[in-house]
């Protein structure tokens, strides 16, 4: 079976989509001096690499590959680039059989997390979601909509004649040799029914910790506490805010042949071989709380727990870790801190807290700029919000213009930022104490904020002020 090749997310936009494409090459590492790209063996000549030093003013290594391996990588890594701009839309007819597993290649193409399927009164359009944001890609004739409709609910075995309630399915669609899960929601609105095809991608080859955006030192920090046999790790943040990602990350690196890791998810978005994993089924009565309760039965080492909803659930996660097991969850919460008060507000006395949680975890995702087309612009202190206080004021910042190669949106992939919160002896007080206010501790322990994360990003021209504004105004 043909796999991708790891590419670190660090020196991936070292080079364009285009470049990618044009010359089949994946960066491997990078040094101060010399850049060691894999290349397609097929695509190998004496010219590549004179043309590859000039262009990208390094000195050039080449380690060829064989063309599979290399075509499966750039597919997951880096995007085409069409023939039209992409605030074009494309009218299509949907009447070929095909048509369907094309659109769901092209989103996975364009490293898409949902495609948008909606009817108007005068026209109908799809639109996929790339980093966070809509593109509009395709406008469809309005006498082919139902036919496009019906083929999703037949292969999501969704009843079709039914068309005036919400539906739900999920299609097992192959592509590139993989079998990746499709949910579908049918939504009845005023003209139509809409669909929404959310695609999880099952391969967890690419999720590492290292990869996900935590600096050295949070890293350091979260690395120590999961190796704790017992305690709460939560990590907290609004949907799409990358949560799941990190525990699948945090679960990859603690699954060993001598541990029972099980997990309760909705959805189940990674396979991970070794670890038993749940799927959620409250329409017939399986819940986070009734999972955990049965987990507990198993002779578990590590429970991952999808999210803490309510009180019950809550309670169960603490036996769980007060009787010698790791816990992983996710929390809905502001901050970090806000874990402790939302828990609270859940019923959970302030000593079990104390005694039970080993690290506070928020995160969010930020666009990455496109290296292609980010423009150097000076920067004036006026453009940040009032509340949000830094001495380290820049000169000249990045702003999103759009190109070609990031489909006019300006940014070209995401990464997360952290806020982690260990909880020593020093906190764990503070916490029996009902104490709201951390901002001295925080300070003295050098914990940096989300808002404070994001901005130093900002500084180092890997996303724009627009992209991280709502962040610094929540400078908590």
């Amino acid at each position: 079976m043909i796999k991708a090749l790891d590419i670190n997310l660090n020196i991936k936009h070292i080079i364009t989509d285009q470049q990618a494409w044009h010359y089949h090459i994946v960066p491997q590492s990078i040094t101060e001096t010399e850049l060691i790209l894999y290349i397609d063996n097929e695509y190998l000549s004496p010219n590549v690499k004179e043309e590859l030093e000039l262009t990208l003013n390094k000195t050039i290594t080449l380690v060829p590959i064989d063309p599979g391996t290399i075509k499966y990588t750039l597919n997951r890594y880096y995007r085409k680039s069409g023939d039209k701009s992409s605030n074009e839309h494309t009218i299509v007819n949907i009447k070929s059989d095909d048509f369907l597993t094309s659109l769901i290649q092209e989103a996975q193409e364009m490293q898409s997390s949902d495609i948008h399927i909606e009817t108007y009164e005068e026209f109908c359009r799809i639109r996929y979601r790339i980093d966070g944001k809509l593109l509009e890609k395709h406008r469809l004739e309005k006498e082919n909509y139902p036919a496009l409709i019906n083929k999703i609910k037949i292969k999501a075995n969704i009843d079709i004649a039914e068309k005036r309630l919400p539906q739900d399915g999920r299609i097992l669609h192959e592509s590139w040799n993989t079998k990746f899960d499709i949910r579908v929601s049918v939504l009845p609105t005023l003209n139509g029914e809409k669909i929404v095809l959310r695609l999880l991608n099952k391969d967890s080859s690419r999720i590492e910790i290292t990869k996900l955006g935590f600096t050295i030192e949070q890293q350091n920090i979260f690395l120590e506490n999961i190796k704790k046999t017992h305690g709460i790790i939560l990590i907290s943040g609004p949907t799409g805010s990358g949560k799941s990602t990190t525990l699948y990350a945090t679960l990859k690196t603690l699954n060993k042949i001598e541990r029972n890791i099980l997990t309760i998810e909705d959805p189940i978005e990674y396979t991970l071989s070794g670890i038993n994993q749940v799927q959620l089924r409250e329409d017939i009565g399986l819940t986070f709380s009734k999972a955990l309760r049965t987990f507990l039965r198993q002779d578990p080492d590590i429970i991952m727990l999808g999210e803490i909803r309510d009180n019950e659930t809550a309670q169960m996660a603490i036996r769980a870790a007060l009787t010698g097991h790791l816990v992983l969850s996710t929390i809905h919460t502001n901050s970090a801190w806000g874990i402790i008060s939302r828990l609270s507000d859940m019923g959970i006395p302030p000593f079990l807290l104390a005694d039970t949680i080993n690290l506070c975890v928020a995160q969010r995702l930020i666009r990455l700029l496109c290296p292609k087309c980010k423009e150097k612009i000076r920067f004036e202190v006026s453009h940040l919000p009032q509340q949000f206080r830094t001495t380290n004021i820049p000169e000249y910042h990045y702003i999103a213009r759009g190109c070609e190669e990031c489909y006019y949106t300006g940014y070209h992939g995401r990464k997360a930022i952290y806020e982690v919160i260990p909880i020593d002896l020093e906190l764990s007080n503070l916490i029996k104490q009902n104490s709201s206010n951390i901002e001295k501790f925080k300070h003295e322990k050098k914990i940096l904020s989300l808002a404070e994360t994001a901005y130093n990003d900002f500084i180092l021209g890997n996303t724009s002020l627009e992209e991280i504004y709502p962040i610094l105004l929540n400078n908590l």
